[in-house]
């Protein structure tokens, strides 16, 4: 007799026989720069912590009073009895931070991606999109009617055709990740800025990777490119510098974000932030914005570890940003990282080992995160413990 459990044994056979498993790690500690696993104790170097907000004393003390004070959820949408004080507090917080008009808080940022485009894009409008976009970007344009173009990664010329294929739309917009969150890449936003304006198209920004750390100010890359009065509309996460909790926001023009209130589906019909995340991403803004000796600790973490790295003989792709991608081409590639990370863990190193379809075929990799909240010796702790991994694993071939 057939069932469904039949099927899905297969498939989840064909996912292990292929080597693409993914098994999750248990952590018994909370998230910080040094973590316990139920396997080992590890400093991590795989979390979006980039300025180590996620155990931040500040930001716990906050979310722990806003729980006190405030209830631990709010069992509604916004427009029923969802909104307190804090929700928005909290965007026009974000607002001011990322110098926008308006703010609104999505659960998460992949529900303010899958929310924003078949508000502002349908039929009679174009959607121009990088091809290395992420999945939330990928997703929640393909609910848009507009039509949908896309280019090769920040490849301008590439760009210039689409949009000389979208002459004609009501309403056109490209749409880039700030940074590539696999590469460690800046999209060259100035250049996409230029192309946007001399075709009269819009530009929105998924900077999640990015805001908090990118950037003088910690604005991301819209600031870093100098091109923050340029971009249209910015999406973004709380779930990654800016505290490591949950939420998503799009910000904007006030009337976009006006009509994003009415009609966006998943803020419609999904419940609000809880009160503690506001709470707590509120006072890790408040960190982030004057936290200059934190995004100078990155930037030297992130220049160490390269030059250690590189120094060392591995194989990394060229950038600033902390994400790290340490390369493992070729056909034994997945096979040999994979293995890698999990030598380096018995060494005390938490690193995860990327592989097709996460990343194209024969780039694996193992993408390493630096946070403000390493030190020196994490630093060198890590290039160490990938040096003893490899001659583990090649047998110091």
């Amino acid at each position: 007799m057939y069932t469904i459990k039949d099927d899905l044994s297969a498939t989840l056979q064909e996912i292990r026989d292929a080597g693409l498993w993914k098994a999750e790690r248990e952590l018994t500690s909370p998230q910080q720069a040094h973590i316990t696993t139920t396997k080992a104790q590890a400093i991590n170097f795989c979390a979006n912590n980039y300025l180590g907000l996620a155990d931040h004393p500040e930001v716990l003390a906050a979310a722990s009073a806003a729980l006190q004070e405030w209830g631990f959820g709010m069992a509604s949408v916004r427009f029923i009895c969802g909104t307190q004080e804090l929700h928005t507090r909290l965007e026009a917080s974000i607002s001011d931070f990322l110098q926008m008009e308006e703010t609104i808080l999505y659960s998460s940022c992949f529900d303010a991606n899958g929310g924003v485009f078949e508000v502002l894009f349908g039929e009679g409008d174009a959607i121009i999109s990088d091809a290395l976009n992420h999945a939330s970007l990928i997703d929640g344009i393909r609910l848009s009617k507009a039509a949908r173009y896309r280019y090769a990664n920040a490849d301008m010329d590439d760009l210039r055709a689409q949009l000389e294929s979208a002459k004609g739309a009501r309403r056109t917009v490209v749409v880039t990740d700030g940074v590539f969150s696999m590469d460690g890449y800046l999209a060259p936003l100035e250049q996409i800025c230029d192309l946007a304006e001399e075709y009269g198209a819009m530009v929105l920004v998924d900077d999640s990777h990015a805001v908090g750390f990118v950037g003088d100010g910690g604005r991301g890359t819209p600031e870093a490119c100098g091109v923050m009065d340029r971009v249209d509309l910015v999406t973004g996460t709380l779930g990654k510098a800016l505290g490591g909790a949950s939420g998503g926001y799009v910000s904007g023009p006030a009337e976009v974000v006006a009509l994003l209130r009415q009609r966006s589906r998943p803020y419609l019909f999904s419940n609000a932030v809880a009160p503690v995340v506001a709470a707590g991403s509120l006072k890790a803004i408040e960190i982030a914005r004057a936290a200059d000796d934190g995004r100078a600790a990155l930037r030297r973490n992130t220049l160490m570890f390269r030059e250690l790295m590189t120094e060392a003989g591995f194989d990394l792709l060229p950038g600033t940003h902390p994400i790290t991608p340490v390369m493992f081409p070729g056909d034994d590639g997945a096979r040999q990282a994979a293995q890698i990370a999990d030598t380096m863990l018995e060494h005390g190193v938490y690193v995860i080992a990327f592989s097709y379809p996460v990343v194209p075929q024969g780039q694996a990799r193992i993408r390493v995160q630096l946070s403000a909240a390493h030190t020196e010796a994490d630093v060198r702790a890590c290039v160490a413990a990938f040096v003893a991994a490899r001659d583990e694993v090649t047998g110091g071939e």
